[in-house]
């Protein structure tokens, strides 16, 4: 793709397997646009979170190299309704990203379904910014929080027991503002995992948050295993060992985040 930015809404279609998308630098190649869930569709209805993607992929083998996506909405205020913006939705097998930039606020990266890989990403947002029900490995990627308040980083879905589903964090950064939660169980059996990934400062004690529901405790599995920086080192109440601990578990319901 050519180094300007674009400011339009792309879709790759499922029949349009094997598309590769490469820009001149995740710096000077940008697909933007500012769809939220609640913007109006060409019928009059709400758009919802899924169709708000800037950019959705569809198909089979796809990889982006050196390129941002990018929502323009702002930062919603706390407890406001419809204003999931999704920089990139991806909802197709054997994807792979590479020195890509997500950007966003609240639901920038849908890791909708299938399975994904992200190599030196960087990926910015407010509320659920990592989200859906995929199974994917960042590695060597820098995770931004940019809340003025209460965040989260990922809201996994995953609802069975029985699904091969779950994001793992490899090599990473964790950095921004606020405070965040490390995830939040959006499905019953939510799955997440940190490994030898640097924690900033910012780093709610808890850690994890139950998605106002206690017998999720039961059935999540979070975890952390040798990681670093000051916001690993937190042991919540009921949690087995300290911050480099193979195993987290959350032992107590939280506010809510916003």
């Amino acid at each position: 793709m050519p180094a300007p930015t674009r400011t339009e809404k792309v879709s790759i279609s499922p029949l349009r397997a094997f598309v590769t998308v490469e820009g001149a630098g995740a710096d000077r190649t940008v697909v933007q646009w500012g769809d939220t869930a609640g913007t109006a569709g060409p019928w009059g209805r709400p758009f919802g979170t899924f169709a708000s993607a800037t950019f959705a992929v569809n198909s089979q083998f796809f990889v982006a190299k050196n390129i941002t996506f990018k929502n323009t909405a702002p930062v919603p205020r706390p407890g406001a309704l419809g204003k999931q913006g999704v920089a990139l939705r991806i909802s197709a097998d054997n994807a792979a990203f590479v020195g890509c930039n997500f950007l966003g606020a609240q639901d920038t990266l849908y890791d909708h379904l299938g399975r994904h890989y992200y190599k030196d990403c960087y990926i910015e947002g407010s509320v659920d910014f990592i989200f859906g029900n995929a199974l994917s490995l960042y590695e060597g990627c820098h995770v931004h929080a940019i809340s003025p308040h209460t965040g989260a980083l990922t809201a996994q879905n995953r609802r069975s027991m029985l699904d091969d589903t779950g994001f793992s964090f490899l090599n990473c950064r964790v950095t921004g503002s606020g405070a965040l939660y490390l995830g939040r169980a959006w499905g019953t059996f939510s799955r997440v995992v940190f490994a030898y990934t640097y924690m900033d400062n910012i780093i709610i004690p808890r850690g994890w948050y139950n998605w106002g529901d206690p017998t999720r405790e039961m059935t999540v599995f979070y975890g952390q295993y040798k990681c670093s920086g000051p916001g690993a080192n937190h042991t919540p109440a009921g949690w087995t060992g300290p911050g480099s601990s193979p195993t987290r578990r959350p032992s107590h319901s939280s506010p809510s985040a916003s």
